[in-house]
C-alpha cells in the first residue's frame, strides 16, 4: 500500500474537528489498574492515530524554561556566530541549518535548526563498514552560547528516560516482555535532537514549514512554545491541527514501530504550517532511535491484535529497512542534499526520491 499524501498547493488551516487523545503518563504510578488503562489508552492512540499529547511526563518546568530560553538566544546571535557552526562542515549532518537549507518531498521547508545528536568518535570508513556509520560522530557547538551544550546535554537524558518509559509501556500493551525492545537501545543508541525556528512565512496563505512526511525511528517527543500552533497529523485523508497544550508533549511513533509491530501501529503523515508572517514558533522535537545496526525486534501480538495488524506501508518512493541506520541514512540525504553532495558524493542518488 502506497500512502498518498495532499500536496503542498492545499495547505490549509483547521480542517478537522478530529483531536489528539492526551494521556496521563503518572497514571503507570497509581497502581495495577491505573497503569493496565494508560497502556490500554496508550495502545489504542497510537493504532488509531499515531500520535497523542502526554501528561504527567515528570519534566521540571525549569528545565523546560531554560531549553526554550537557551533556543531563543541561540537564535537570536549574529548570523556569523550561527553560521560558525553549519551543518555544511559536518559530515554527519550536524549543526546549523540555515532557513531554506533543509528539504522534505523535494520541497524547501521554511526553518532554521541545530542538529544534535550522540557526542561521538567518527567512524572510519572501510570495507565491511556498512554507510550509515557515517553519521556517527561529534556535535557542532556554539563557541558564542556554551550553555547551549549543557542544556541539551540535560534535555536529551531526561527525555531518554521518558521514552524508554513509554517503549516499556507499548511493549507490555502489545502482549510482550516490557524490556524486549531494550537490547536495541542498550549499545550505542542514537538520540537526535532538533531545536527548530519557524519564521513567518504564511501571508495569509499557510506556506510549508515542514513538507508531510513520516519518522524514520522509533518514538518522538515534541515540545512546543505555548500558543504556537502549526502541526498538522494526517487521519483518512484529512488534517487534523495539534496545536499544543501548556506543559506537555505531543508523542508519535515512528516507522520502526511499525515495523516491529507490522503495521498494527501506524507511523503517521505529518507536517508543519508556517506562522503568519510578524510571529515564529520554536519546536523541538527529541527522536528516540536505537543503535545504527540495531534491528527493533518483532512482537508477536495476540490474536484479538493481530487481527488488526494491515501490514508494514509499502510505499516505493520511501522504503522502511529493517535496520535503523539504513533509514536514518536515507532521510539524512535526501533532507539535506548539499551535504550529501560535499561528504558522501559516493552516496548521492542511492537515496532515491524523498523521505
Amino acid at each position: 500500500m502506497s500512502i498518498t499524501t495532499p500536496t503542498p498547493s492545499s495547505l490549509a488551516f483547521g480542517q478537522s474537528e478530529l483531536r489528539l487523545p492526551v494521556l496521563d503518563l503518572s497514571r503507570l504510578q497509581g497502581g495495577d489498574a491505573e497503569a493496565e488503562a494508560f497502556r490500554s489508552e496508550l495502545r489504542q492512540a497510537t493504532h488509531d492515530f499515531g500520535f497523542f499529547y502526554l501528561t504527567g511526563h515528570g519534566v521540571p518546568q525549569p528545565l523546560i524554561d531554560r531549553v526554550i530560553g537557551t533556543a531563543r538566544a541561540f537564535f537570536a546571535l549574529p548570523e556569523a556566530d550561527k553560521l560558525a557552526i553549519e551543518n555544511l562542515q559536518s559530515p554527519q549532518f550536524r549543526g546549523y541549518t540555515r532557513v531554506g537549507g533543509e528539504l522534505t518531498q523535494g520541497r524547501v521547508d521554511w526553518r532554521e535548526q541545530i542538529d544534535i545528536g550522540a557526542e561521538r568518535e567518527p567512524v572510519a570508513r572501510g570495507e565491511g563498514v556498512a554507510d550509515y556509520w557515517r553519521l556517527e560522530g561529534p556535535n557542532q557547538w556554539p563557541d558564542a552560547l556554551p550553555e547551549l551544550r549543557e542544556v541539551m546535554t540535560e534535555w536529551r537524558d531526561t527525555l531518554t528516560e521518558v521514552a524508554l518509559t513509554l517503549l516499556r509501556a507499548w511493549a507490555v500493551s502489545l502482549g510482550s516482555p516490557a524490556d524486549i525492545f531494550d537490547e536495541a537501545f542498550a549499545d550505542r543508541p542514537f538520540p537526535l535532537i532538533k531545536i527548530v525556528r519557524y519564521p513567518g512565512k504564511s501571508d495569509p496563505e499557510p506556506k510549508q514549514g515542514v513538507g508531510a512526511h513520516k519518522d524514520s525511528g522509533v518514538l518522538t517527543l515534541l515540545f512546543v512554545e505555548d500558543g504556537k500552533a502549526g502541526l498538522q497529523v494526517e487521519k483518512d485523508g484529512e488534517w487534523i491541527d495539534a496545536p499544543p497544550l501548556s506543559g506537555t508533549f505531543v508523542v508519535n511513533i515512528g516507522e520502526l514501530l511499525e515495523v516491529a509491530t507490522d503495521g498494527y501501529l501506524k507511523a503517521t503523515v505529518h507536517r508543519v504550517i508556517s506562522p503568519r508572517i510578524g510571529d515564529d514558533r520554536i519546536s523541538i522535537p527529541f527522536f528516540f532511535s536505537p543503535a545504527l545496526d540495531a534491528k527493533v525486534p518483532a512482537l508477536v501480538l495476540p490474536e484479538e491484535l493481530a487481527r488488526d495488524a494491515a501490514g508494514v506501508t509499502l510505499d516505493p518512493a520511501n522504503p522502511i529497512y529493517k535496520t535503523y541506520g539504513e533509514n536514518a541514512l536515507k532521510s539524512r540525504l535526501r533532507a539535506h542534499p548539499d551535504v550529501a553532495s560535499l561528504h558522501h558524493g559516493d552516496l548521492v542518488g542511492e537515496a532515491g526520491g524523498a523521505s
